[in-house]
């Protein structure tokens, strides 16, 4: 079990019923939650290989201690600009299905635990990519807070057919 896992673990279990809590990350300017639960590792530059005939939010796998994790850029995926080539870009590497994958991301923000009161639901005006792919919202002292819906977000083949 690696460090990050038992952190997310004591700080869910930590946490009061009525929070939640995720891992923040930032991609093009924009603030993104993921709950902590599905967070596996946060990891910094990593090389990774292309793989033929993905799809193109699939940058490519890498090896993360022996296992081969899928890699999927979230700029592409979220339909956000592309990174120039001279920022490395960082990973969260989530379980889905017993499954890993890498979310590659501008950088890392913090382990943010927040009111579940507070959460709302997604406002209309949200581009419709992101209204398919996003739970909800948490608005934090100017900045808007997107929270990831995991599985929808790594649901690729849906992704083709919207």
């Amino acid at each position: 079990m690696s460090t990050l896992q038992g952190v997310n673990a004591a700080t869910a279990a930590n946490a009061p019923a009525d929070e939640r809590v995720y891992v923040t990350l930032m991609v093009a300017d924009q603030l993104f939650g993921v709950p902590i639960h599905s967070v596996q590792d946060v990891l910094g530059p990593q090389r990774i290989n292309r793989i033929p005939l993905a799809p193109s939010e699939v940058a490519g796998s890498l090896n993360l201690r022996g296992r081969i994790v899928t890699a999927i850029d979230l700029r592409k995926r979220m339909g956000l600009p592309e990174r120039s080539g001279d920022q490395p870009g960082m990973s969260v590497v989530v379980d889905h299905n017993g499954e890993l994958y890498s979310l590659i991301m501008d950088a890392a923000g913090e382990v943010m635990s927040l009111p579940a009161s507070e959460f709302e639901s997604k406002p209309t005006t949200l581009d419709p990519l992101w209204q398919d792919v996003t739970s909800g919202i948490y608005q934090l002292d100017g900045r808007l807070l997107v929270i990831l819906e995991i599985e929808r977000l790594l649901d690729l083949n849906h992704a083709k057919a919207a």
